[in-house]
């Protein structure tokens, strides 16, 4: 396909629960609006990556139903056309199916990409992007972009570049066996034909394969009845870990996930005592903190390693080493 001019188009997956930094994201308003590194939202910065490959008409977003409004007014740039709203979670799975069939044209090349995660060198980014959307225009395969993995993490899949071999989230163990073995992490970011995919859902996900089918002009589907029929699962369950074998792109930009208030001791400046302080802060004799007031004045005295945020409605106080239980807070009310 040299020197023809590939028909590429982005699918921004902008699903959420604002679970991870609540109270600064909520259920309304999840992660991917938060303002709060690098001065825009994750979602429009997602959109910005994408932005020397794909106008923005050949930008497509799949969110909640009740975060359409939301996201138009964050993403004006977007046609409304372009951003469906799914009628109640169903994880990945269900959303990159409906993504292959608002978005496809043809058998134009797919690209799917999280709306909540952070990436610093958007050159690195771009050139590897370009990369796979060229290897997922020639191949029959499903494309990956390969992050190299800074410690043995058990919340991500991870891929092996030379087998092309797809695992999902592996015991502490493995995640450690894969390091050696010079695997890297899945950062959910996949390529490929619409074709391709579709073939992958009918082989792999049949339960979701309906959704991802074309739309034909007379025939319409209710997503409410489909979606009341199909499992909850991940992508990555459904059809990434059953293949055979993916082609993996390996790009180092600075990616992040930006998974909870851990970011904040990555990515904000810190005080002579390791305190990261965000709005009217008084601390006193305290180390390793993480304040973060939008409404109430947090005073600190005497305490270390918490993180503390204000809200008009809500206050947290929760222990650093506990961020990744959240959703237990969740579970309880």
């Amino acid at each position: 396909m040299a020197g023809k001019r590939i028909d590429f188009r982005a699918v921004i997956l902008a699903g959420g629960s604002g679970e991870r930094f609540w109270p600064l994201s909520t259920p309304e308003l999840p992660k991917q609006f938060l303002r709060v590194f690098r001065g825009e939202s994750l979602v429009r910065q997602a959109v910005a990556r994408v932005r020397e490959l794909a106008e923005p008409e050949d930008v497509f977003v799949v969110t909640g139903k009740h975060l359409l409004s939301a996201t138009r007014r964050e993403l004006p740039e977007i046609p409304r056309r372009n951003m469906f709203g799914e009628p109640m979670r169903r994880d990945t799975g269900a959303a990159v199916a409906l993504g292959v069939r608002i978005a496809a044209r043809d058998d134009c090349v797919l690209g799917f990409f999280p709306a909540d995660q952070l990436v610093t060198d958007i050159k690195s980014f771009r050139r590897a992007l370009r990369t796979a959307v060229q290897m997922a225009a020639r191949n029959d395969t499903v494309v990956l972009l390969g992050i190299k993995p800074e410690y043995p993490a058990t919340v991500y899949g991870y891929v092996d570049p030379k087998s092309g071999k797809f695992h999902e989230k592996p015991s502490e163990a493995k995640a450690r066996q894969y390091l050696k073995s010079g695997y890297l992490w899945n950062a959910g970011m996949f390529l490929a034909r619409a074709s391709v995919f579709r073939k992958a859902f009918a082989d792999y996900a049949p339960d979701l394969s309906r959704l991802a089918e074309p739309s034909v002009r007379g025939r319409r589907i209710s997503l409410d009845d489909v979606y009341n029929s199909i499992p909850r699962i991940s992508f990555d369950f459904a059809v990434m870990e059953k293949l055979p074998r993916v082609e993996v792109v390996p790009v180092d930009c600075g990616w992040d996930d930006v998974g909870g208030y851990g970011a904040f001791d990555r990515y904000f400046p810190h005080d002579s005592h390791g305190n990261v302080r965000e709005g009217p802060c008084t601390i006193v004799d305290s180390d390793s903190n993480i304040c973060v007031a939008r409404s109430a004045r947090i005073s600190l005295l005497g305490v270390r390693n918490l993180v503390v945020v204000t809200t008009p409605q809500s206050v947290l106080v929760v222990d650093k080493s506990r961020v990744a239980d959240m959703k237990k807070l969740f579970e309880k009310r």
